[in-house]
């Protein structure tokens, strides 16, 4: 009896070991540095969408495994030819012209360290010169209607500071990234 006894104890702690094993979180999976490196040191200063309130993000942030590996260095959000394009956050237009037969603009973003970031906007038809300041929201131009790299018509939205490439997503703080517009619930009456 008391090798039955014995047995039974055993059995039910192999089987607590085993349900524990089962129960317990797995571990996660390490995020790559890159993941990491997209993200680092970029504060959220963005307040607004370069175009329209939540655009569709048509092609996402996809960082090079080297510097002149390939990747996508931006985000490409769904915009239509002649659509306001505007700045994220308040900062000085570095640069507005073209480059390749496409209008660019680049504008460096305040208080976000030294070097600054700079965020890029194209194919754009610039309303702003070198110089000039501007605040959150501000018009920068309008998107051009040939130029563009992808297909409906889109802005590709990049982020800089020197010559790393980052996720411009990273800019925008949570409230603007959600999906869904906030909603005001009914209050319960007594």
């Amino acid at each position: 009896m008391r090798t039955s006894a014995f047995t039974r104890v055993c059995t039910r702690l192999v089987l607590l070991v085993a349900l524990t094993l089962a129960a317990a979180p797995a571990p996660q999976p390490s995020r790559p540095a890159a993941a990491d490196a997209d993200t680092a040191g970029v504060p959220a200063v963005g307040r607004a969408w370069p175009v329209g309130v939540r655009p569709r993000v048509l092609r996402g942030w996809e960082p090079p495994a080297t510097p002149y590996g390939r990747g996508h260095r931006g985000v490409d959000l769904a915009a239509a030819p002649g659509a306001r394009v505007r700045a994220v956050a308040a900062g000085r237009v570095s640069f507005a012209d073209r480059v390749a037969g496409r209008g660019v603009v680049s504008l460096e973003l305040d208080a976000t360290g030294d070097p600054p970031l700079r965020t890029t906007y194209e194919p754009v038809h610039p309303s702003v010169t070198e110089g000039t300041e501007v605040a959150a929201g501000e018009p920068l131009g309008t998107v051009e209607p040939t130029g563009s790299h992808c297909a409906p018509p889109c802005l590709h939205w990049g982020l800089r500071r020197a010559d790393t490439y980052l996720n411009p997503l990273a800019l925008l703080p949570p409230a603007l990234l959600n999906r869904a517009p906030p909603r005001l619930l009914p209050i319960p009456g007594p």
